[in-house]
């Protein structure tokens, strides 16, 4: 598709649509990431343009939840960044440690596999007993899936290779059943999550969290949209609270940069300033 200047109206009005109709918000998604995914829609629906799949979308909810899992970003891996998740055992379990209770959010999680993660962190740091795990998407059917907590079998090699570079103190084996060609991840580690829609681009502060992962999700936001998140993010964390970011993306640059202490810059772990010191002169 040629980068014409009616092709970005198109764009625009598809997302102004979605929005009135299914309340939705794409307005400040990045707009390279979103036209790649509706070009590639467009090609798999064949449909002749963005304006043909705004009105199919405007008629046929079903259709519109087809262009939705296309809009969705779905890439993720169980102990994905290994270096990442090793750095979280040594300085933020440490501090999560010496909590009664621990309040965690993993926002766009996706089909669960880093949800499951932590949790089998916390399985093997003993605090899974006193944790409450709540993962959100806006997406209701990889919501679905990562409450299955089913990932296909022939992911395991490159799941335990991430576990066991991570620090893993187990067999990676023992946290899921494997049943025909899959893996179904074992119950002991979803007591304790609640899963929920919520999405960031529209939907208020979640909880008063002591640590907050968002990986991978803000490279397909604009600034304007990554500042919302920010605020989010700084208004849901309780006082000391963590921010977990994926590899290539920081709250640095942002409106609130001064809101966030570094903890482990190279693996994008921060730590929110409280409120009296970043309000202090």
């Amino acid at each position: 598709m040629r980068d014409t200047e009616n092709e970005r109206i198109e764009l625009r009005l598809l997302k102004e649509a979605i929005f009135l109709k299914y309340g939705y918000d794409f307005r400040n998604y990045a707009e390279a990431s979103i036209k790649r995914r509706v070009n590639a829609f467009l090609k798999q629906t064949q449909l002749d343009s963005i304006s043909a799949l705004q009105h199919r979308i405007l008629y046929d909810p079903a259709m519109f939840k087809h262009l939705l899992a296309g809009l969705s970003i779905n890439v993720t891996e169980m102990f994905r960044d290994p270096p990442f998740y090793a750095a979280v055992r040594r300085l933020v379990i440490p501090e999560l440690r010496k909590l009664p209770f621990i309040k965690l959010w993993h926002a766009g999680c996706s089909t669960g596999m880093e949800v499951y993660s932590m949790a089998i962190i916390l399985e093997e740091e003993g605090l899974i007993d006193r944790a409450r795990i709540y993962a959100t998407d806006f997406d209701e059917l990889v919501l679905q899936k990562a409450r299955d907590g089913i990932f296909p079998l022939d992911q395991a090699r490159t799941y335990t290779a991430n576990y066991q570079a991570a620090g893993g103190r187990a067999g990676f084996s023992d946290y899921y059943t494997a049943k025909y060609h899959h893996a179904i991840i074992k119950n002991k580690l979803k007591k304790n999550i609640v899963f929920a829609d919520h999405n960031l681009a529209g939907d208020g502060v979640f909880g008063e969290m002591n640590l907050i992962f968002c990986r991978n999700v803000l490279i397909y936001f604009n600034k304007e949209l990554q500042n919302r998140v920010f605020k989010l993010f700084y208004e849901s964390l309780a006082d000391d609270g963590f921010l977990c970011l994926g590899a290539k993306e920081s709250v640095r640059y942002s409106t609130y940069s001064a809101a966030f202490a570094d903890v482990e810059p190279k693996d994008k772990i921060y730590r929110k300033v409280s409120t009296e010191t970043l309000s202090a002169p």
